[in-house]
């Protein structure tokens, strides 16, 4: 079993973060959402995309950043950003257990701040042109990479 985990930073769909706990609930991962979101964390409001996967998913709300940072550090645990201002390919990365893969809002990712703060930013590269990949699918394929690494080997 491992211990990466995925964190959402202020999401804003709900479609988005229901897809991304099926995710984790069918790869035994656990969610940190750091609040406060952009819509009212229900099952109502995730259970579209989430569907009866959620009951098996583990996720932990921190009530803002500064309370998930605190409960970061103490944990030890590297922050792993993805972003479209990165510079290195996260099929380029050696991801370790115990990672926390950091996503942030789809409208408008991390601020500066929390960018700063993370260990590593990483970068899905695209054709030229093109702006972000929907944060569901990014979290697929940078969470299938760290698995594929750390615990499918």
């Amino acid at each position: 079993m491992t211990r990466l985990r995925i964190a959402l930073y202020q999401p804003d769909i709900p479609g988005n973060t229901g897809t991304i706990l099926r995710l984790a609930a069918c790869l035994g991962l656990k969610v940190d959402i750091i609040e406060p979101a952009g819509f009212v964390l229900s099952d109502k409001n995730l259970k579209r995309a989430g569907m009866d996967y959620l009951a098996s998913v583990a996720m932990t709300r921190h009530v803002n950043w500064q309370r998930f940072d605190e409960w970061r550090n103490s944990e030890g645990r590297r922050l792993v950003l993805a972003s479209t201002k990165a510079a290195q390919p996260y099929t380029q990365f050696a991801f370790q257990d115990g990672d926390i893969l950091l996503f942030g809002r789809e409208s408008a990712g991390v601020p500066d701040d929390v960018h700063e703060m993370a260990d590593a930013r990483l970068l899905i590269p695209m054709v030229e042109g093109q702006r972000s990949i929907n944060v569901a699918m990014s979290a697929a394929m940078i969470t299938g990479e760290a698995l594929r690494q750390i615990a499918w080997r």
